[in-house]
C-alpha cells in the first residue's frame, strides 16, 4: 500500500490466522524473494498479547527476530490463536546469499496505523525499512 515512508501491507485471509500468516508471508518476502527458498526447516513460535493489535506487533517482531538473528527465511506459516497466545509452525531454510536473492532490509514493525479487522478480515501493519 502507499506510505510516504516505510512499508505499509494489508493483508487479508479467511479468518484472523490466515491473516497473520499473509503479514509474516510479506514481511519475509519483502527481504528475500521467496520462489527460491525451501521448507525444509522447521520452527515453532509462540506470542502473546493484552489486544489484537499487540498480538500482530509480538508475533511479527518475533518473525523479525528469528531472521535476524537465526538467519532463517521462513515461508510457510500455519497460525493458530490460543486466548492471548499466537502459536506459528514456519517452515523455512537458512539465509543463503549465494542462492537466494535479498531485497531490501526491515528494520522493525511498528504499531503506528496497525489495525486488525475481524469483521473483514484483514491486518495492517507498517515496517520500518
Amino acid at each position: 500500500m502507499e506510505h510516504t515512508a516505510d512499508l505499509m501491507i494489508r493483508a487479508y485471509g479467511g479468518t484472523l490466522e490466515e491473516c497473520f500468516a499473509n503479514a509474516a508471508y510479506a514481511l519475509f518476502d519483502r527481504t528475500v524473494d521467496l520462489s527460491g527458498v525451501e521448507a525444509s526447516e522447521e520452527v515453532e513460535v509462540r506470542t502473546s498479547g493484552d489486544c489484537p493489535e499487540d498480538r500482530l506487533y509480538s508475533f511479527l517482531s518475533e518473525m523479525l527476530f528469528i531472521e535476524d538473528c537465526d538467519n532463517l527465511i521462513l515461508r510457510e506459516f500455519d497460525v493458530r490463536f490460543d486466548g492471548d497466545d499466537v502459536i506459528c509452525r514456519a517452515k523455512g531454510e537458512r539465509l543463503d546469499r549465494t542462492r537466494h536473492r535479498t531485497r531490501s532490509e526491515i528494520k522493525a514493525v511498528t504499531y503506528h496505523m496497525m489495525e486488525v479487522d475481524p469483521s473483514t478480515p484483514s491486518v495492517t501493519v507498517i515496517f520500518d525499512t
